[in-house]
């Protein structure tokens, strides 16, 4: 299976940015994927990206959530500007050798997750 690495969450106050990177090592990544889970939530995709660079974004983050990838590298990015108080949540990142995210989200990969706050 591929191995996920996220890194970049912290703690930002609302309007800020943050970028978040997932590095994948270990076998075939096509469809790849941001997730996120706040306490008490469900997880939801954030957004997701085709190895040509075909996105997906929820409602909640268009226009302030940028993702992207480098296939060469193995890696994505989740550029998270104006961020508010209820994106706070445990970000993961997804991915697997398919190329549907749907199905990677029940099949695939997940990172260890990394935290991010946004205070209001």
């Amino acid at each position: 299976q591929v191995r996920l690495v996220e890194s970049g969450g912290g703690l930002v106050q609302a309007g800020g940015s943050l970028r978040l990177s997932c590095a994948a090592s270990g076998g075939i990544v096509n469809a790849m994927g941001w997730y996120r889970q706040a306490p008490g939530k469900q997880r939801e995709l954030v957004a997701s990206i085709t190895r040509g660079g075909n996105t997906y974004y929820a409602d909640s983050v268009k226009g302030r959530f940028a993702v992207s990838r480098d296939n060469a590298k193995m890696t994505m990015a989740l550029q998270m500007n104006s961020l508010k108080p209820e994106d706070t949540a445990v970000y993961y990142c997804n991915a697997c050798q398919l190329y549907s995210s749907i199905i990677c989200s029940a099949t695939g990969s997940w990172g260890q997750g990394t935290q991010v706050t946004v205070s209001s």
